[in-house]
């Protein structure tokens, strides 16, 4: 492998090749990037999906690879031994194996890559899609598209500063049923909408007290940790326990809750709240591990007088809402209920109960969405991605909106952390009157690793 470059080389270079490429007219930018509308990608993090799960960079180069005109030029990892598996399999779905490459950096130096898919542990997803987008890269960022709100605010300020399409990975935008299920609410299917309640269940077992030893030797644990403090190697962090530590990760609610918060955010066309309140913690496997986030959580979102929504995780139950075997959102109106499935079925009641209608394959049988990192949703999201850059289409889930319903869960384990309810600020999300809880809207960073727009 390469060498590392170093962060200041880095910078001096993408800084000079985003401002150029930001002045460029959108249709000389496309012949520019993609001659002969071919889209060059790369993928960053090929092995972060749950246990038992092929990896979210894996189950992406199957949805990007199926598109035609579309080609992986590289896969990335800090951890080597997952590179060649990673560029064997692409090269089973394209015909030709990707480079190998440990440090994201220098993928964003060739001019030949259009977009960077981020698929990183959490706390890489802002700071990674920031530099690739100021280096000239469009982004595909996985949620949450940021470890914290100040995170999140920069990525949005960047992606309009050197004008680079930026889309969250809320599939569930790209499913024809949900976006006709938020039609019908929007056309008043079922009245004035009050309440959203979403609901996640799976059971996670403890992962033990984590012992500082040596990092294997083919992980770089350095690059592993990017923009975080350092701390010492543990042997239960990588690769996917990170996600119950603050320092990495930001617990069920952003793992999985803002799939679902962004859909009933949507639903109900509301931007920011008004008040966040959060109850839960770790309640299950009390003792038995160093797991921080809560694996019991409901957050509640109230957005003015009569409105609201709560999103409900349990981490350790299988036992999900009467019906569910994972998860879902029960939209309540003064005329009527639909009771989303969490993927692309859902049922429209009246106020009596009695079944209206019933859109998807089979919505009495509620999905397990609990396993893989993609539960075989019937999405469009990647060609909605391609499409947007060739020009073709606008994106379904453009970071302002991935942003927006991220936050949702951010003020939630704020709150959460906090020990006490938010006062918002509905103009822009900020918290009102408490230092305490808005030194969470951001973090400490790894020295020159504080992400700016």
């Amino acid at each position: 492998m390469n060498q590392p470059i170093s962060r200041r080389q880095f910078v001096a270079s993408s800084f000079a090749a985003g401002a150029a490429i930001a002045l460029m007219p959108r249709t000389a930018l496309r012949a520019a990037t993609s001659p002969g509308n071919k889209i060059v990608l790369a993928v960053a993090g090929v092995r972060t999906g749950a246990p038992g799960s092929s990896g979210r960079g894996i189950e992406l180069i199957d949805k990007f690879t199926a598109l035609p005109g579309v080609e992986f030029k590289y896969v990335i990892d800090v951890n080597q031994s997952y590179l060649a598996p990673a560029a064997a399999h692409a090269e089973k779905k394209q015909g030709f194996a990707p480079k190998q490459e440990t440090d994201f950096r220098r993928v964003l130096a060739d001019k030949d890559v259009d977009a960077l898919l981020v698929t990183t542990p959490d706390h890489w997803h802002a700071p990674m899609a920031i530099l690739a987008a100021k280096a000239g890269k469009h982004v595909y960022v996985e949620k949450p598209c940021s470890h914290n709100p100040r995170e999140g605010e920069i990525l949005v300020e960047v992606a309009t500063k050197y004008k680079r399409l930026v889309q969250m990975g809320s599939q569930r935008r790209s499913i024809a049923n949900v976006q006709q299920m938020v039609q019908e609410i929007h056309d008043g299917a079922i009245g004035k909408l009050f309440l959203a309640q979403c609901f996640y269940s799976r059971r996670r077992p403890p992962i033990g007290f984590g012992k500082v030893i040596a990092p294997p030797a083919e992980l770089d644990w350095d690059l592993w940790q990017g923009p975080a403090p350092r701390t010492a190697y543990r042997d239960n962090v990588a690769p996917y326990n990170w996600h119950w530590f603050w320092r990495w990760g930001t617990g069920e609610a952003l793992n999985n809750g803002v799939h679902l918060l962004d859909v009933a955010r949507w639903a109900m066309n509301v931007t920011f709240p008004t008040k966040a309140s959060s109850f839960g913690g770790r309640w299950h496997d009390v003792g038995l591990d160093d797991w921080e986030a809560p694996d019991t959580q409901e957050i509640q979102l109230e957005f003015g007088p009569g409105r609201g929504i709560s999103w409900f995780g349990r981490s350790c139950s299988t036992y999900g809402a009467p019906g569910y075997k994972a998860n879902g959102i029960v939209f309540y109106g003064n005329k009527g209920t639909i009771d989303y499935d969490g993927s692309g079925s859902y049922i429209v009641y009246d106020l009596d109960n009695k079944p209206l209608r019933t859109v998807g394959e089979d919505p009495t049988k509620k999905s397990n969405l609990a396993n893989g990192a993609d539960p075989g949703l019937n999405d469009k999201h990647a060609l909605n991605f391609i499409e947007s850059i060739r020009g073709n289409a606008k994106l379904n889930a453009p970071i302002e909106q991935g942003y927006n319903s991220t936050l949702l869960a951010q003020l939630g384990n704020i709150a959460q952390r906090s020990g006490h309810s938010l006062q918002i600020d509905p103009q822009n999300g900020h918290i009102l009157g408490d230092r305490h809880a808005a030194k969470l809207w951001t973090r400490e960073y790894a020295p020159g690793w504080q992400p700016t727009a």
